[in-house]
């Protein structure tokens, strides 16, 4: 069960990294202002849509010059985190609730169970494909119930590679729809 502290710290860091994304995006003269050149820069640095091959650079869509691909990592787990935390303190307060029937509580419990399961397997996931194939970062995200986006840090990603990571990725999770992206460093 998360405390209240807790979800106020992960808060505030989602809070502090969105806005020194900001400040490093920001117009260098001049007072501070909406800028329609900034408009390139997205918030969630790593969806992106895969192209024909089933693989994405991410470097060729999104100008991230001023921000590092460490930062774009840490803010973009840091930004699951955030909503994860916010949907476990929301099914934790079903399951306290006095008011919530015992099917509501149960259906919260299950799904709290679930989402620790899946949180554990990106983790597992993100340490085999870092060992295994040598990639610096690794970022493993369940988008949604049958969708898993893997992103990798390299300058170039084979298809040989991109399956490797696909069937890693089905070892762990089972028959899934698998998007794997990459990030050049």
């Amino acid at each position: 069960m998360l405390k209240k502290q807790t979800v106020w710290l992960l808060t505030m860091l989602s809070l502090m990294v969105v806005l020194s994304v900001y400040y490093l995006n920001a117009p260098k003269q001049g007072d501070l202002a909406f800028n329609n050149e900034q408009d390139n820069v997205s918030t969630e640095l790593l969806d992106q849509e895969t192209n024909t091959s089933g693989v994405t650079d991410l470097s060729e869509e999104v100008d991230t010059s001023s921000i590092s691909t460490d930062e774009q990592f840490a803010a973009v787990r840091l930004e699951v985190m955030n909503q994860r935390s916010l949907e476990k303190e929301r099914l934790e307060s079903i399951v306290a609730s006095a008011e919530a029937t015992s099917e509501e509580k149960n259906i919260a419990y299950e799904a709290m169970k679930e989402m620790e399961v899946m949180e554990s397997k990106e983790a597992i996931l993100e340490d085999t494909i870092k060992s295994i194939n040598g990639y610096d970062h690794v970022l493993v995200r369940n988008v949604s119930n049958n969708n898993i986006v893997v992103t990798v840090q390299t300058d170039t990603l084979s298809k040989k590679e991109a399956n490797r990571i696909i069937q890693q990725t089905k070892d762990e999770f089972g028959e899934v729809n698998i998007e794997v992206q990459y990030k050049a460093s």
